[in-house]
């Protein structure tokens, strides 16, 4: 695996200063105790993959859902896609040891049930954010 960051928009990317997913980012970087920035990823057979969290070693990656407003059932589908990205990044990336899913208060509506259940099972840490800071999302059984 290789990794870049030379996009024009510095080590942030398209989170602009101010953004919920820049606030999520370092609102988990505080947490975990690790700069956590976007990160293009290119994967053995030159697949490229971007994600939108990642500490300089490469052992953490982070995925976000910053959904705002009113809940829509869709964002079920984009928990679910995000902790299959995760965990495929974590099975791909010898490095990678911590599959993250940050999520806010609103899209936390989505990890009822199973999805909980099943992420905890699979080991993908789950946080929810607050909009100053993240928590981790309660274990369901």
């Amino acid at each position: 695996m290789s990794s870049s960051n030379t996009s024009g928009s510095g080590e942030w990317r398209r989170f602009t200063d101010g953004s919920i997913e820049r606030e999520m980012l370092v609102a988990l970087s505080h947490r975990v105790g690790v700069a956590l920035r976007p990160r293009s990823l290119t994967l053995a057979g030159g697949t490229r993959v971007e994600v939108e969290g990642m500490d300089p070693a490469g052992t953490v990656v982070v995925q976000l859902v910053a959904n705002q407003g009113a809940y829509k059932p869709s964002y079920r589908n984009k928990v679910m896609a995000d902790m299959f990205k995760l965990l495929w990044l974590r099975s791909s990336v010898p490095e990678v040891e911590r599959a993250v899913l940050v999520v806010t208060a609103l899209t936390a509506q989505a990890l009822n049930g199973w999805v909980a259940v099943a992420a905890a099972d699979l080991g993908v840490e789950v946080y929810v954010f607050d909009g100053r800071e993240v928590a981790s999302l309660p274990r369901q059984s």
